[in-house]
This record gives structure tokens, C-alpha cells and sequence, in this order.
């Protein structure tokens, strides 16, 4: 289901620059999914990340543990392929995302990253394999 969203969450993305679309679906405790997508800006460092867009939306109503992430990934000239398709390669969260999900995690002590090509073709993480050593306060 989080793949799912995500992928509706990639039709979303503006990404007119890198043309490379991301789409991200969280989920908190209650239950609930909160998705984002990729905002490129031509000013490049005021872009956004689909999983950050996805956190502080979920953040912004009051959530402070994520159970798990789903993020898909692809070029425009993929973004209908939300099944089998052309491959595209999975789309692994950049470091500044992988430290802010590291704020929320949820009661367990880790959170799930899933990251996927398609709704049958995925990899399931833990988000301390991707950010062994988080900043932490």
C-alpha cells in the first residue's frame, strides 16, 4: 500500500530541471500515510526532497514517529510505469533525508525504509543500515 502511494505521490513531483520524479508515502503509528514529492527550484538548494516533503507534512498535524517509508523513483519518460516497465534503478534517500527521518523514529528504535521499482519489485531497509552514525543530540 505505501509503494502504491508513493508511486501517486510521484505523479505529483515538479521536477523541470533534473526531470528525475520522486514520490514518498509514510506511516505513522495511528495508522495514518502522509506522501510527498520531489519541488526543484532553479535555485537548486531551495529544492525539496520527496521524503522531507513527506516528514514535515507529517510533522506540521502533529506526528513525531514514522514506522515506515516507501520512496519510488523515475525519469518523466517513466512516470506512467508504475507496474513492469522500463527499469529504473531503486531510488535510495539522500543523506540530509536519511537524517531527518532519523529524528522520528518510531518507539521500536527503527524505522523501515522500503525502496522500490515497481509494487512487486522492492527492498526492505532498516533506516540504521542506511545512516549508521545519525547526529544525534
Amino acid at each position: 500500500m505505501l509503494i502504491e502511494e508513493a508511486f501517486k505521490a510521484r505523479t505529483m513531483a515538479y521536477a523541470p530541471y533534473s526531470k528525475y520524479m520522486v514520490g514518498a508515502a509514510l506511516i505513522v503509528p495511528s495508522g495514518k500515510i502522509y506522501t510527498g514529492c520531489n519541488v526543484e527550484n532553479a535555485s537548486y538548494g531551495l529544492s525539496n526532497c520527496a521524503e522531507r516533503t513527506a516528514v514535515f507534512k507529517a510533522v506540521s498535524e502533529g506526528q513525531r514517529h514514522i514506522d515506515a517509508i516507501a520512496i519510488v523513483g523515475g525519469t518523466l519518460e517513466t512516470l506512467d510505469s508504475t507496474v513492469i516497465g522500463k527499469e529504473e534503478e531503486y531510488a535510495y534517500p539522500c543523506g540530509a533525508c536519511r537524517q531527518v527521518l532519523s529524528e522520528f523514529l518510531p518507539e521500536s528504535g527503527d524505522m523501515a525504509v522500503i525502496v522500490a521499482r515497481s509494487v512487486t519489485d522492492y527492498k526492505v531497509l532498516k533506516l540504521s543500515e542506511l545512516l549508521t552514525y545519525s547526529f544525534r543530540l
